[in-house]
């Protein structure tokens, strides 16, 4: 195996990322994987890494970290890509959250994601990109959540002290208590446009979100398409009911709730739009998000 890049994220998963290190190191030295490891330093800085790592030669770019990581070392690779396929890129999720770990099937065990990168398969997946208002536009892997989702992430952010599902589900009961903003949407899926007073709008290429929330449990990452979930305007009683049925992924055909597939999707608002991109802050008063899928775009190891 030739040598591989591996960017480390020291603060992903509350400092995780750092604590692990020395482990990590010793595990890629066990399963003879040859490898050049660096940290980042700063947000965007990953970004910066897998670029230069591509265009150094580096075959194999590998995400030590959370999604947030992955998602920065993603856009590197496009970057690094022209238009081209991208990757291959690894992944080692030490993060709070990791779901695009576990859409492509990397184990979440250190000692298992290290022999995954050492003997795993190579597979080829869509890449998503969204624009935000005049902004230039990103990619993101996983999901983009607008609304609700948004807010969680924001509050998610917020602790210290907890990773993985129960860390976004105390965020979850905190925003429903706290928030309760319904803004006037409309969704344009390829062309067909519905206006609605959407709580959540899930614009996914993966399954699963937020540490464990299945929000598109039908979702494949290499279908040329996104899963949408809309949920409509609903009270506090009932957003509580549905938070078991998402973490099992089973809301799918429940009242209040819709899913659907798309190829482009465009929401905008007269109000301001909050909204993650796997787990990271997307924007907090945006107008008009647009969402375009490129099919079969990174190259990944899993």
């Amino acid at each position: 195996m030739k040598p591989i890049k591996i960017i480390l994220n020291p603060i992903a998963g509350r400092g995780n990322g750092a604590r692990v290190e020395p482990r990590l190191r010793r595990l890629l030295e066990t399963e003879e994987i040859a490898f050049d490891l660096v940290r980042t330093e700063r947000a965007w800085h990953a970004a910066e890494l897998a670029e230069r790592a591509a265009n150094d030669g580096f075959e194999t770019i590998v995400a030590a970290g959370g999604d947030g990581t992955t998602h920065e070392v993603v856009n590197g690779l496009m970057a690094a890509a022209q238009g081209g396929v991208a990757g291959t890129l690894g992944v080692i999720p030490i993060g709070s959250g990791s779901d695009f770990a576990n859409t492509i099937g990397v184990p979440f065990d250190l000692p298992g994601a290290c022999r995954r990168l050492a003997h795993g398969q190579a597979r080829i997946v869509d890449v998503c990109r969204v624009a935000v208002d005049d902004q230039p536009a990103r990619y993101f892997d996983n999901t983009v959540n607008v609304g609700f989702g948004g807010i969680v992430t924001r509050e998610a952010l917020k602790v210290r002290w907890l990773r993985g599902t129960p860390l976004y589900l105390l965020a979850v009961l905190k925003t429903i208590f706290l928030y309760h903003h319904v803004n006037p949407t409309t969704i344009t899926c390829d062309g067909q446009e519905v206006f609605t007073p959407a709580m959540m709008i899930t614009v996914a290429n993966g399954p699963r979100e937020g540490g464990g929330f299945y929000v598109a449990p039908e979702a494949q990452p290499d279908d040329g398409l996104f899963d949408l979930c809309i949920v409509e305007e609903v009270g506090r009683a009932t957003m509580l009911g549905l938070i078991p049925y998402f973490l099992q992924g089973t809301h799918v055909g429940r009242k209040h709730i819709t899913m659907t597939r798309a190829r482009r999707v465009v929401i905008s608002s007269p109000d301001g739009l909050t909204a993650h991109g796997d787990g990271e802050m997307l924007c907090t008063d945006a107008h008009r998000l647009e969402f375009d899928i490129l099919p079969q775009r990174l190259r990944v190891r899993c």
